[in-house]
């Protein structure tokens, strides 16, 4: 099968999402003039190391992305299995302003070098600085661009001095109501890695 865009794809649901996975979730945490707000977002992803800097898309003028034009931070919030369904629920449409650590009853706790609650009990927390928006073709498409300032590590996740993705088990997104859970990790070495 092969199809453009432009054209449609002819199948009853769009296959786009399904090609490009499994594609992590940032949780995105804001603070703006309408109050605090959490939402999950599966077009996001770390981009550089140094600085650290992470990226995530967002379709249609979102809570999200009103609060951060404001105060040009937010806090990616990393998803484990343990907290699929508050982000699910933070997932729902809601009206402006209500704030969805309390619809979905997630704990908040504050950011260290930024003004923005972040996920309590999240497995980490990245504290960000918006570097950029930009404006995607399309109609409401928008990718943020983000220096990450600090770093919160839930303690049962480091293991051996380094970040165990086994001691919580990471949420990702498939396609159409599609998620996997990563439980099972193995190392692989670059020709010429010692």
């Amino acid at each position: 099968m092969f199809y453009r865009p432009q054209d449609g794809h002819g199948l009853p649901h769009n296959p786009f999402n399904a090609l490009i996975t499994p594609r992590p979730i940032g949780w995105i945490s804001t603070r703006g003039p309408m109050g605090d707000n959490l939402a999950p977002y599966s077009f996001f992803n770390a981009v550089a190391y140094v600085p650290p800097q992470v990226m995530f898309a967002s379709t249609g003028a979102k809570d999200s992305l009103a609060a951060l034009e404001v105060s040009g931070v937010f806090c990616v919030n990393i998803v484990g299995i343990a907290q699929k369904d508050d982000m699910n629920a933070t997932s729902a449409a809601l009206p402006r302003g209500v704030d969805e650590f309390t619809h979905a009853g997630v704990a908040k706790a504050e950011c260290d070098t930024i003004a923005c609650p972040r996920v309590a009990g999240a497995p980490a927390s990245l504290e960000c600085r918006v570097t950029r928006i930009i404006a995607l073709n399309g109609t409401d498409n928008f990718l943020i661009l983000g220096e990450v300032t600090g770093i919160h590590l839930r303690d049962d996740c480091v293991v051996g001095g380094r970040f165990d993705v086994t001691r919580f088990h990471p949420l990702a997104r498939l396609g159409y109501r599609d998620y996997a859970v990563v439980r099972d990790v193995f190392e692989l070495a670059r020709p010429g890695e010692g």
